[in-house]
Protein backbone atom coordinates (compact mmCIF):
# COMPACT_ATOMS: atom_id res chain seq x y z
CA UNK A 1 0.00 0.00 0.00
CA UNK A 2 1.34 3.41 -1.01
CA UNK A 3 2.23 5.70 1.87
CA UNK A 4 0.24 8.93 1.82
CA UNK A 5 0.79 12.36 3.31
CA UNK A 6 -2.38 14.23 4.27
CA UNK A 7 -2.29 18.01 4.75
CA UNK A 8 -5.24 19.96 6.16
CA UNK A 9 -4.75 23.66 5.47
CA UNK A 10 -6.56 26.63 7.00
CA UNK A 11 -5.55 29.28 4.48
CA UNK A 12 -5.87 33.06 4.72
CA UNK A 13 -4.66 35.89 2.51
CA UNK A 14 -1.34 36.38 4.37
CA UNK A 15 -0.76 33.14 6.25
CA UNK A 16 -1.86 29.54 6.63
CA UNK A 17 -1.90 26.87 9.32
CA UNK A 18 -1.13 23.29 8.25
CA UNK A 19 -1.97 20.07 10.10
CA UNK A 20 -0.23 17.20 8.30
CA UNK A 21 0.06 13.46 8.85
CA UNK A 22 2.29 10.84 7.21
CA UNK A 23 0.66 7.39 7.20
CA UNK A 24 4.08 5.81 7.82
CA UNK A 25 4.09 6.94 11.45
CA UNK A 26 0.54 8.27 11.92
CA UNK A 27 1.67 11.31 13.91
CA UNK A 28 0.01 14.68 13.39
CA UNK A 29 2.25 17.73 13.07
CA UNK A 30 1.42 21.43 12.93
CA UNK A 31 3.07 24.26 11.01
CA UNK A 32 2.28 27.93 10.49
CA UNK A 33 3.47 29.62 7.30
CA UNK A 34 3.66 33.30 6.43
CA UNK A 35 3.03 33.73 2.70
CA UNK A 36 5.52 36.60 2.38
CA UNK A 37 8.29 35.54 4.77
CA UNK A 38 8.33 31.72 4.65
CA UNK A 39 9.18 29.35 1.79
CA UNK A 40 5.70 27.92 1.21
CA UNK A 41 6.70 26.05 -1.95
CA UNK A 42 9.71 24.54 -0.20
CA UNK A 43 7.53 23.34 2.68
CA UNK A 44 5.22 21.35 0.38
CA UNK A 45 8.07 20.23 -1.90
CA UNK A 46 9.60 18.27 1.02
CA UNK A 47 6.76 15.72 0.89
CA UNK A 48 7.23 12.78 -1.46
CA UNK A 49 4.99 9.97 -2.68
CA UNK A 50 1.25 10.52 -2.71
CA UNK A 51 0.42 13.89 -1.15
CA UNK A 52 -3.17 15.09 -0.58
CA UNK A 53 -3.70 18.74 0.35
CA UNK A 54 -7.15 19.93 1.43
CA UNK A 55 -8.47 23.41 2.16
CA UNK A 56 -11.73 25.33 2.22
CA UNK A 57 -12.91 27.09 -0.92
CA UNK A 58 -11.89 30.74 -0.83
CA UNK A 59 -11.46 33.59 -3.27
CA UNK A 60 -7.73 34.16 -2.73
CA UNK A 61 -6.20 30.69 -3.04
CA UNK A 62 -5.73 30.54 -6.83
CA UNK A 63 -1.95 30.86 -6.50
CA UNK A 64 -1.89 28.12 -3.88
CA UNK A 65 -3.98 25.74 -6.01
CA UNK A 66 -1.65 26.35 -8.96
CA UNK A 67 1.45 25.72 -6.81
CA UNK A 68 0.06 22.41 -5.46
CA UNK A 69 -0.63 21.24 -9.03
CA UNK A 70 2.86 22.24 -10.19
CA UNK A 71 4.41 20.19 -7.36
CA UNK A 72 2.47 17.12 -8.52
CA UNK A 73 0.36 16.93 -5.36
CA UNK A 74 -3.40 16.36 -5.35
CA UNK A 75 -5.46 19.33 -4.21
CA UNK A 76 -8.87 18.92 -2.56
CA UNK A 77 -11.13 21.95 -2.19
CA UNK A 78 -13.86 21.66 0.45
CA UNK A 79 -17.31 23.19 0.83
CA UNK A 80 -16.91 25.67 3.75
CA UNK A 81 -20.47 25.35 5.09
CA UNK A 82 -20.27 21.55 5.17
CA UNK A 83 -16.88 21.61 6.89
CA UNK A 84 -18.18 24.03 9.53
CA UNK A 85 -21.29 21.89 10.06
CA UNK A 86 -19.08 18.94 11.03
CA UNK A 87 -17.22 20.93 13.69
CA UNK A 88 -18.37 20.30 17.26
CA UNK A 89 -16.07 22.70 19.12
CA UNK A 90 -17.08 25.78 21.03
CA UNK A 91 -13.75 27.43 20.24
CA UNK A 92 -12.71 28.28 16.70
CA UNK A 93 -9.14 29.10 15.73
CA UNK A 94 -6.74 28.36 12.88
CA UNK A 95 -5.23 25.28 14.52
CA UNK A 96 -8.60 23.68 15.18
CA UNK A 97 -9.77 24.46 11.65
CA UNK A 98 -6.68 22.83 10.12
CA UNK A 99 -7.03 19.79 12.38
CA UNK A 100 -10.72 19.46 11.44
CA UNK A 101 -9.90 19.46 7.72
CA UNK A 102 -7.17 16.86 8.29
CA UNK A 103 -9.53 14.70 10.38
CA UNK A 104 -12.21 14.77 7.67
CA UNK A 105 -9.63 13.79 5.04
CA UNK A 106 -8.36 10.89 7.11
CA UNK A 107 -11.90 9.62 7.77
CA UNK A 108 -12.92 9.93 4.11
CA UNK A 109 -15.61 12.52 4.94
CA UNK A 110 -14.04 15.61 3.39
CA UNK A 111 -16.82 17.46 1.44
CA UNK A 112 -14.97 18.00 -1.82
CA UNK A 113 -16.33 20.34 -4.47
CA UNK A 114 -15.73 20.12 -8.19
CA UNK A 115 -12.50 21.65 -9.47
CA UNK A 116 -12.86 23.23 -12.88
CA UNK A 117 -10.38 22.84 -15.70
CA UNK A 118 -7.95 25.72 -16.21
CA UNK A 119 -9.59 26.67 -19.53
CA UNK A 120 -13.04 26.86 -17.94
CA UNK A 121 -11.72 28.95 -15.06
CA UNK A 122 -10.12 31.44 -17.46
CA UNK A 123 -13.23 31.77 -19.62
CA UNK A 124 -15.49 32.30 -16.60
CA UNK A 125 -13.03 34.86 -15.23
CA UNK A 126 -13.17 36.77 -18.52
CA UNK A 127 -16.99 36.62 -18.52
CA UNK A 128 -17.03 38.15 -15.03
CA UNK A 129 -14.57 40.86 -16.16
CA UNK A 130 -16.75 41.75 -19.14
CA UNK A 131 -19.83 41.79 -16.88
CA UNK A 132 -18.15 44.29 -14.52
CA UNK A 133 -17.20 46.55 -17.44
CA UNK A 134 -20.81 46.58 -18.64
CA UNK A 135 -22.00 47.45 -15.11
CA UNK A 136 -19.62 50.43 -15.07
CA UNK A 137 -20.92 51.53 -18.49
CA UNK A 138 -24.49 51.30 -17.23
CA UNK A 139 -23.64 53.37 -14.17
CA UNK A 140 -22.08 56.08 -16.37
CA UNK A 141 -25.09 56.08 -18.73
CA UNK A 142 -27.45 56.47 -15.76
CA UNK A 143 -25.43 59.40 -14.43
CA UNK A 144 -25.46 61.09 -17.84
CA UNK A 145 -29.20 60.56 -18.09
CA UNK A 146 -29.67 62.14 -14.66
CA UNK A 147 -27.59 65.17 -15.77
CA UNK A 148 -29.71 65.46 -18.90
CA UNK A 149 -32.96 65.44 -16.92
CA UNK A 150 -31.52 68.09 -14.55
CA UNK A 151 -30.68 70.20 -17.63
CA UNK A 152 -34.27 69.96 -18.91
CA UNK A 153 -33.81 67.21 -21.51
CA UNK A 154 -36.35 64.38 -21.86
CA UNK A 155 -35.45 60.94 -20.50
CA UNK A 156 -33.55 59.32 -23.39
CA UNK A 157 -30.88 56.67 -23.74
CA UNK A 158 -27.34 58.05 -23.62
CA UNK A 159 -25.82 55.23 -25.65
CA UNK A 160 -26.00 56.98 -29.04
CA UNK A 161 -23.65 59.67 -30.36
CA UNK A 162 -26.54 62.02 -31.14
CA UNK A 163 -27.83 61.83 -27.55
CA UNK A 164 -24.37 62.66 -26.16
CA UNK A 165 -24.01 65.67 -28.49
CA UNK A 166 -27.46 66.90 -27.44
CA UNK A 167 -26.49 66.54 -23.80
CA UNK A 168 -23.27 68.53 -24.32
CA UNK A 169 -25.23 71.40 -25.89
CA UNK A 170 -27.72 71.54 -23.02
CA UNK A 171 -27.46 74.49 -20.54
CA UNK A 172 -25.61 73.34 -17.40
CA UNK A 173 -23.77 74.75 -14.42
CA UNK A 174 -19.98 74.57 -14.35
CA UNK A 175 -19.96 71.52 -12.05
CA UNK A 176 -22.57 69.70 -14.16
CA UNK A 177 -20.62 70.48 -17.36
CA UNK A 178 -17.41 69.08 -15.92
CA UNK A 179 -19.13 65.90 -14.76
CA UNK A 180 -20.78 65.46 -18.15
CA UNK A 181 -17.52 65.81 -20.10
CA UNK A 182 -15.57 63.49 -17.81
CA UNK A 183 -18.29 60.81 -17.82
CA UNK A 184 -18.45 60.90 -21.62
CA UNK A 185 -14.64 60.69 -21.90
CA UNK A 186 -14.74 57.40 -19.95
CA UNK A 187 -17.27 55.71 -22.24
CA UNK A 188 -15.11 55.20 -25.36
CA UNK A 189 -12.22 53.41 -23.55
CA UNK A 190 -14.78 51.24 -21.76
CA UNK A 191 -16.44 50.32 -25.05
CA UNK A 192 -13.07 49.29 -26.46
CA UNK A 193 -12.35 47.10 -23.47
CA UNK A 194 -15.76 45.44 -23.71
CA UNK A 195 -15.19 44.74 -27.40
CA UNK A 196 -11.73 43.34 -26.60
CA UNK A 197 -13.16 40.98 -23.99
CA UNK A 198 -15.90 39.83 -26.36
CA UNK A 199 -13.35 39.22 -29.12
CA UNK A 200 -11.28 37.08 -26.72
CA UNK A 201 -14.39 35.09 -25.79
CA UNK A 202 -15.38 34.67 -29.43
CA UNK A 203 -11.96 33.21 -30.23
CA UNK A 204 -12.21 30.88 -27.23
CA UNK A 205 -15.59 29.59 -28.47
CA UNK A 206 -14.56 28.96 -32.10
CA UNK A 207 -13.51 25.33 -31.63
CA UNK A 208 -16.04 24.44 -28.90
CA UNK A 209 -18.72 22.11 -30.30
CA UNK A 210 -20.84 22.31 -27.14
CA UNK A 211 -21.04 26.09 -27.41
CA UNK A 212 -22.11 25.74 -31.05
CA UNK A 213 -24.85 23.30 -30.03
CA UNK A 214 -26.31 25.70 -27.46
CA UNK A 215 -26.18 28.65 -29.85
CA UNK A 216 -28.67 26.88 -32.11
CA UNK A 217 -31.32 27.59 -29.44
CA UNK A 218 -33.16 30.91 -29.99
CA UNK A 219 -32.02 33.56 -27.54
CA UNK A 220 -28.83 31.77 -26.47
CA UNK A 221 -25.85 33.73 -27.70
CA UNK A 222 -22.09 33.62 -27.26
CA UNK A 223 -21.92 34.78 -23.64
CA UNK A 224 -24.78 32.62 -22.32
CA UNK A 225 -23.56 29.49 -24.10
CA UNK A 226 -20.00 29.94 -22.83
CA UNK A 227 -21.23 30.51 -19.27
CA UNK A 228 -23.46 27.41 -19.43
CA UNK A 229 -20.85 25.08 -20.90
CA UNK A 230 -17.99 26.07 -18.60
CA UNK A 231 -20.10 26.33 -15.43
CA UNK A 232 -21.79 22.94 -15.87
CA UNK A 233 -18.82 21.10 -17.38
CA UNK A 234 -18.56 18.07 -17.13
CA UNK A 235 -22.29 17.67 -17.58
CA UNK A 236 -22.39 14.04 -16.40
CA UNK A 237 -21.73 15.12 -12.78
CA UNK A 238 -25.41 16.14 -12.57
CA UNK A 239 -27.81 13.23 -12.08
CA UNK A 240 -30.97 15.07 -13.09
CA UNK A 241 -32.48 18.43 -14.00
CA UNK A 242 -33.30 19.41 -10.40
CA UNK A 243 -29.64 19.21 -9.41
CA UNK A 244 -28.66 21.53 -12.26
CA UNK A 245 -31.33 24.07 -11.32
CA UNK A 246 -30.23 23.95 -7.66
CA UNK A 247 -26.55 24.31 -8.63
CA UNK A 248 -27.25 27.50 -10.60
CA UNK A 249 -29.53 28.87 -7.85
CA UNK A 250 -32.80 29.05 -9.77
CA UNK A 251 -34.79 26.62 -7.62
CA UNK A 252 -37.58 28.13 -5.45
CA UNK A 253 -37.08 28.01 -1.68
CA UNK A 254 -39.82 26.66 0.58
CA UNK A 255 -40.45 27.08 4.31
CA UNK A 256 -43.61 25.04 4.96
CA UNK A 257 -44.78 23.31 8.11
CA UNK A 258 -48.00 21.32 8.72
CA UNK A 259 -50.82 23.15 6.94
CA UNK A 260 -48.81 26.35 6.47
CA UNK A 261 -47.31 26.72 3.01
CA UNK A 262 -44.70 29.40 2.49
CA UNK A 263 -42.71 29.78 -0.72
CA UNK A 264 -39.80 32.22 -0.92
CA UNK A 265 -37.77 33.46 -3.85
CA UNK A 266 -35.05 31.55 -5.65
CA UNK A 267 -32.00 30.44 -3.65
CA UNK A 268 -29.48 32.50 -5.71
CA UNK A 269 -26.75 29.92 -5.08
CA UNK A 270 -24.00 29.46 -7.63
CA UNK A 271 -22.92 31.82 -10.39
CA UNK A 272 -24.49 35.28 -10.28
CA UNK A 273 -23.25 36.05 -13.81
CA UNK A 274 -24.83 32.88 -15.24
CA UNK A 275 -28.20 33.73 -13.66
CA UNK A 276 -28.01 37.24 -15.12
CA UNK A 277 -27.14 35.93 -18.59
CA UNK A 278 -29.94 33.36 -18.44
CA UNK A 279 -32.37 36.13 -17.53
CA UNK A 280 -31.23 38.20 -20.52
CA UNK A 281 -31.43 35.16 -22.80
CA UNK A 282 -34.92 34.36 -21.48
CA UNK A 283 -36.21 37.70 -22.80
CA UNK A 284 -35.01 36.87 -26.32
CA UNK A 285 -36.00 33.20 -26.18
CA UNK A 286 -39.55 34.07 -25.12
CA UNK A 287 -39.90 36.18 -28.28
CA UNK A 288 -38.49 33.62 -30.73
CA UNK A 289 -39.59 30.25 -29.32
CA UNK A 290 -43.35 29.69 -29.59
CA UNK A 291 -43.59 27.29 -26.63
CA UNK A 292 -41.60 29.57 -24.32
CA UNK A 293 -43.65 32.57 -25.45
CA UNK A 294 -46.93 30.86 -24.50
CA UNK A 295 -45.41 29.76 -21.19
CA UNK A 296 -44.18 33.29 -20.45
CA UNK A 297 -47.49 35.08 -21.10
CA UNK A 298 -49.43 32.44 -19.19
CA UNK A 299 -47.32 33.20 -16.13
CA UNK A 300 -47.31 36.98 -16.62
CA UNK A 301 -51.05 37.19 -15.97
CA UNK A 302 -50.79 34.97 -12.88
CA UNK A 303 -47.48 35.92 -11.24
CA UNK A 304 -46.12 39.05 -12.92
CA UNK A 305 -43.28 39.71 -15.34
CA UNK A 306 -40.32 39.19 -13.00
CA UNK A 307 -41.42 35.72 -11.87
CA UNK A 308 -42.35 34.78 -15.42
CA UNK A 309 -38.87 35.80 -16.58
CA UNK A 310 -37.22 33.65 -13.89
CA UNK A 311 -39.43 30.69 -14.84
CA UNK A 312 -38.43 31.01 -18.51
CA UNK A 313 -34.76 31.26 -17.48
CA UNK A 314 -35.19 28.04 -15.50
CA UNK A 315 -36.75 26.29 -18.50
CA UNK A 316 -33.94 27.56 -20.69
CA UNK A 317 -31.39 26.13 -18.24
CA UNK A 318 -33.11 22.73 -18.25
CA UNK A 319 -33.24 22.73 -22.05
CA UNK A 320 -29.54 23.58 -22.23
CA UNK A 321 -28.74 20.78 -19.78
CA UNK A 322 -30.64 18.24 -21.93
CA UNK A 323 -28.95 19.46 -25.12
CA UNK A 324 -25.50 19.16 -23.55
CA UNK A 325 -26.24 15.81 -21.89
CA UNK A 326 -27.61 14.21 -25.08
CA UNK A 327 -25.30 16.16 -27.43
CA UNK A 328 -28.20 17.40 -29.59
CA UNK A 329 -29.03 20.73 -31.21
CA UNK A 330 -32.23 22.78 -30.94
CA UNK A 331 -33.91 21.13 -33.95
CA UNK A 332 -33.40 17.64 -32.49
CA UNK A 333 -34.62 18.82 -29.09
CA UNK A 334 -37.83 20.14 -30.67
CA UNK A 335 -38.32 16.93 -32.66
CA UNK A 336 -38.03 14.78 -29.53
CA UNK A 337 -40.50 17.01 -27.71
CA UNK A 338 -43.06 16.73 -30.49
CA UNK A 339 -42.68 12.95 -30.58
CA UNK A 340 -43.15 12.70 -26.80
CA UNK A 341 -46.32 14.82 -26.91
CA UNK A 342 -47.69 12.80 -29.84
CA UNK A 343 -47.10 9.55 -27.94
CA UNK A 344 -49.12 10.86 -25.00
Amino acid sequence: MMETVYCGVDIHSRMQTVAFCDTRDGEIHLAQLDHHKDDVRGFYAQFTGKVLVGWEATGYSTWFEKMIDELGHEGWIGQPAEIRRRANWRQKNDRRDAELILELMLRGEFPRIHRREVTSTEILRMLRYRHRLVKIKTMIANNLQALGISAGLPKISMRTKKAKERLQRAPMTEAMRRQCEEWISLLDPLNERVKGAEKWLEEAAEADDQVKLLRTHPGVGLLTSLALVHTLKPIDRFGNQRKVVAYVGLEPMERSSADKKRFLGISKAGSRVLRFLLGEAANSAAKEDEELRRFYYRLVFRRGRSKAKIAVARKLLVRSYIMLRDNIDYAEFRRRGLEARSAR
